[in-house]
């Protein structure tokens, strides 16, 4: 394909990429609702004490409102997004490896929700918990709800991009840019890193709270090893055909 080609391409995938997140927002918004009241507060409101949220802006709910909209739409259209840009991709790969987009963007997909499965379940309890026991009992938790919708989402999608180490580290491996060898060979200094990121992450100081985020990092690091290795092997199959 020439450049022009790729060009036009990649119009047709943004395109496709925006239509299935309009689709996928006006669903949400059939249960706008269910996903503000039950989803979105439910973590403020199953901690204990139950954080206390605001709205301190004259169209501050309103606002609330459609990002909850634009957010789900987001998370609802993610399996089409990546399959559109796997689908621009596909063009400069060999003929076998174009049978990789669906079961990629599968595996792609289910590793993103589960990172923001275990964001909503674990971390955002933990800090919130965390957040709403430290201090002073005389000074009064009151969290403007845009802030709290910011904290939550930022938290899911870091969440749910980390959990892509697996199909990141797969990708690099097809390609000859990373080795398992590598990957064991600096597994201490990637522990190392695994830990600042999880102390970063951990609003506490409390040793157990990091590496209750530390555990799943270093799980996905070890899974990529696997997943790496793997795909060398069968790389190597591949290209002895």
């Amino acid at each position: 394909m020439s450049f022009f080609d790729h060009l036009t391409d990649l119009r047709l995938r943004i395109m496709w990429i925006v239509i299935g997140l309009v689709i996928a927002c006006i669903a949400a918004a059939f249960v706008t609702d269910f996903l503000l009241y039950n989803i979105l507060l439910a973590p403020a409101n199953n901690v204990t004490p139950p954080l206390k949220l605001q709205n301190i802006r004259p169209f501050g709910q309103a606002l609330l409102y459609f990002k909850v909209l634009l957010f789900a739409g987001f998370i609802l259209s993610i399996p089409n997004t990546l399959y559109q840009l796997w689908l621009f991709v596909a063009p400069g790969l060999y003929e076998h490896e174009r049978s990789w987009v669906r079961k990629i963007t599968f595996f792609t997909t289910f590793c993103f929700l589960a990172g923001i499965a275990f964001a909503y379940l674990i971390m955002i309890p933990t800090m919130l918990s965390f957040a709403t026991g430290f201090g002073s009992t005389q000074i009064e938790n009151s969290i403007e709800i845009n802030e709290y919708f910011g904290f939550i989402s930022m938290t899911l999608l870091s969440a749910g991009l980390i959990f892509e180490l697996p199909m990141i580290s797969f990708v690099l491996a097809r390609v000859g840019i990373l080795t398992s060898e590598f990957m064991t060979k600096y597994r201490r200094h990637a522990i190392i890193i695994i830990l600042i990121i999880a102390a970063a992450l951990t609003p506490s100081t409390d040793p157990f709270s990091q590496l209750v985020f530390a555990g799943p990092l270093w799980v996905l690091y070890e899974i990529s090893i696997i997943v790496v290795r793997a795909s060398q092997k069968k790389k190597q199959q591949t290209d002895s055909i």
